[in-house]
């Protein structure tokens, strides 16, 4: 019988929030494949130095530790790992444990010393031979080193992934900082100069501008012009005119000018004192920035990429290239480690060349458009600047339906801001549909939509109500006398359905011949055409905040928590939220449970507590079975138990839609209004009445017709058709529940 495969998991160089999550899914993942996990600490110190920092890890080892910052087993810069001796150590410490193969989680230094090492492997062994360390045996059984990487790193600075782990964390905290520091600064008409990481890299600094609302934003992919001084004036005293009492300067750690002269915070402050005679203070977040609490996302993706990791490493050939586990358009796929170290590298050599177009460029098309957006988004109206185009003075009516989402406060000033910057006269219609068909309807100005962002809510407000067949006369006249020739639908499926029906009725209604766009704002993440709504992240970071306190208030018993999580018949926010929180079960409409299944669960129940656990946490989808609720599990729990562990129940509620919505939705809500402007530019220019959606896909950009909406729905249960998180079913149970053995693979594709 042949021994196991043994995995060894490190993480290297600078922490980052979600190392834990995937250090827990690469052990658990493991041995749910049937392989031995081991945990290297202290990076690859660790494997040089050999002894107690190489440990085998059970399914207990990483409990608790999914929603802790930092690394719980350790991490360093290693200078013996970049010397031919710590090289052979680390060889010789791995091989003697039949450790052969790697997930290594760092940033680009560690992945690329990750792939030197796996070039000098066979090299290394032989030398371990010649001199009688380690026998031929060992080396014919071990002679080839599987390694994947995963990208740890809040910088967000590897070219190829999308996002990387800790970033989405990182941008968390900034965000916090931001509207807190906003509050006093608008208090007081004071200027804040806020300094951000990103040695190398502005991906921070941009998106955390664009998502707090800040005035200028200076990052090293871009150094300022000679004479940017008098620009950074000239744009904040505009901003004061149009009626910021704040404002907000954003300055990434190594930004320079294009002389190569580092910008430092200080002498901006010092410069805008003599000039602007205001009080200026500096704040410099450091590394607040990295620790903490990892974000939801930062938890759920960080632990399909530890389950992705180990699937693939048991794959790879002696003849493979190396390669790393990302996140390409929202999809996990394989990245090729040497090309994209090159290519982040090849940013540095564009910036010190004065190649910033290209230095914006390798960043990804993502980046240089938030570049363009927050430059619109940021820049005061001004008498100077005339739009140009046939479709000046045009009138375009926002308007909100379906349920709350954190995050339509976002969209509807980011489409009245990127609306006056081409022209158009921006409308709000208050109150939803009813709103407009009492002609609720006035004119939003650029600075009254200024605070939006940051607040949850709806300063529109929204209804769900969908006009009926007698009330359309009057949405048709109210569209006619308050002169709106183009509509914005910001919100849910009754938003949809909502717009649906004035295209149906056209031919009866002339009125509704005007081009209208949706953008979808539903914590539900239900709505056709997008794979992530507006809100929905920021409901998955309620729900896990929550549960977090409900797990915590079981700390001194032993307790089965049933929690009830949004959704309606969508099991998006259960799902995602079950990963996030380290459920051990999940129960979805999609999935719906039958009574054997029910009993199955609290038999295993049941059995996990006689083996000594303390907490065992159950999430509900809130329409998963209309026979089994919230209730009928709990009991059924509790009658299994029979009084070996307390079952308690939950219904997290509305919770889940407020407050303020979270970076990735503000970003999110901001770019999908960007999208649906564009289309509303080209359909009144071209004087066409077509009727779109727009949404975040992997497959798609462009909008598609909402006349051929109900082809992506079902209908019958309004979500869509094509649910491509569910693919997360096996990660989530191979993580959570102990035992697991893996019969689905998570699809993964090559970038």
């Amino acid at each position: 019988m042949s021994e196991p495969v043994r995995i060894g998991v490190l993480t290297s160089g600078g922490d980052a929030p979600g190392m834990n999550a995937a250090v827990r899914a690469v052990v658990r993942s493991a041995l749910a494949h049937g392989a031995e996990p081991y945990a290297i600490r202290e990076g690859w110190q660790g494997a040089v130095d050999g002894g107690d920092s190489i440990r085998k890890m059970e399914w207990s080892d990483v409990s608790s530790t999914l929603d802790r910052g930092g690394t719980v087993i350790g991490t360093a810069r290693s200078k013996d790992f970049r010397e031919r001796y710590g090289l052979l150590a680390a060889a010789k410490n791995l091989v003697q444990r039949g450790i052969d193969h790697l997930v290594v989680i760092g940033g680009d230094g560690s992945l690329s010393g990750t792939e030197e090492f796996r070039r000098e492997w066979p090299g290394l062994l032989a030398e371990l031979v010649e001199k009688g360390e380690v026998d031929q045996a060992t080396v014919d059984t071990h002679g080839n080193l599987a390694i994947v990487g995963l990208v740890g790193s809040i910088d967000n600075d590897l070219v190829g992934t999308d996002t990387t782990i800790g970033a989405d964390t990182a941008l968390h905290r900034i965000i916090d900082a931001i509207d807190q520091i906003s509050s006093t600064a608008a208090s007081h008409q004071r200027t804040f100069i806020i300094e951000v990481m990103g040695r190398h890299c502005g991906y921070l600094t941009l998106m955390a501008a664009m998502a707090g609302g800040c005035d200028y934003v200076l990052i090293p992919e871009l150094p300022p012009a000679p004479g940017w001084e008098d620009d950074l004036l000239e744009k904040l005293r505009l901003g004061r005119e149009a009626g910021r009492r704040e404002s907000l300067i954003l300055v990434a750690e190594g930004a320079t000018d294009q002389a190569g002269n580092a910008i430092d915070s200080q002498w901006i402050a010092q410069f805008l004192r003599e000039r602007r005679g205001e009080d200026v203070r500096v704040t410099i977040l450091g590394h607040v920035q990295r620790g903490g609490t990892p974000s939801a996302y930062d938890r759920w993706m960080s632990t399909v990429l530890g389950f992705a990791a180990v699937q693939e490493v048991l794959k790879v050939k002696p003849e493979d290239e190396d390669y790393i586990i990302g996140i390409r358009n929202n999809r996990v796929a394989r990245i090729p480690l040497v090309e994209a170290v090159r290519k982040t590298r090849a940013v540095g050599v564009a910036i010190s060349e004065g190649r910033y177009d290209q230095a914006v460029a390798a960043r990804g098309a993502g980046f240089a458009q938030t570049l363009r957006i927050n430059e619109i988004m940021s820049s005061p109206p001004s008498t100077d600047a005339k739009p140009e185009g046939h479709s000046v003075g045009k009138r375009i009516a926002i308007v909100h339906a379906g349920g709350l989402a954190p995050g339509m406060n976002t969209a509807a000033r980011a489409a009245v801001r990127l609306g006056i910057a081409r022209g158009y006269t921006m409308l709000g219609i208050q109150g939803g549909f009813p709103g407009l068909i009492r002609a609720d309807v006035r004119e939003l100005s650029w600075s009254e939509v200024d605070a939006w962002a940051f607040e949850g809510g709806a300063e529109l407000g929204t209804r769900r109500t969908i006009p009926t067949v007698e009330q359309l006369y009057s949405v048709g006249r109210s569209l006619e006398n308050s002169n709106i020739d183009a509509l914005l639908v910001i919100g849910g499926f009754n938003a949809y359905l909502a717009a649906h029906l004035l295209v149906t009725e056209r031919n009866r209604y002339p009125a509704f011949r005007i081009p209208i766009v949706c953008v979808p704002a539903s914590i539900d993440n239900n709505l056709p055409g997008t794979e992530l709504s507006i809100g929905a992240d920021s409901a998955v970071n309620n729900a896990v905040w929550a549960l977090d306190r409900v797990k915590e208030s079981a700390a001194a018993s032993r307790r089965c928590f049933v929690a009830e999580i949004m959704g309606r018949y969508c099991g998006y926010l259960t799902m995602i939220s079950g990963i996030a929180a380290g459920a051990e079960m999940v129960y979805l409409h999609e999935r719906q449970p039958n009574l054997n299944q029910i009993a199955r669960d609290a038999v295993l129940m049941t059995e996990s507590f006689e083996r000594g656990r303390k907490l065992f946490l159950v999430l509900r989808n809130e329409e998963a079975s209309p026979e089994y609720n919230l209730e009928f599990m709990s009991r059924a729990f509790e009658q299994e138990g029979g009084g070996r562990f307390d079952v308690r129940q939950d219904d997290i509620g509305h919770l889940q839609q407020g407050g303020k919505p979270s970076p990735f939705d503000r970003l999110l809500a901001t770019r999908l209004v960007y999208y649906a402007l564009k289309e509303l530019d080209e359909q009144l220019e071209a004087g066409t009445h077509a009727a779109t959606y727009v949404g975040f896909s992997s497959a798609y950009i462009s909008p598609k017709p909402l006349e051929r909406m109900m082809d992506d729905v079902d209908e019958e249960f309004r979500r869509p058709r094509d649910q491509w998180w569910l693919e997360f079913e096996a990660v989530s149970q191979a993580v959570s529940l102990k035992g697991t053995e893996i019969k689905r693979e998570l699809p993964i594709r090559d970038a």
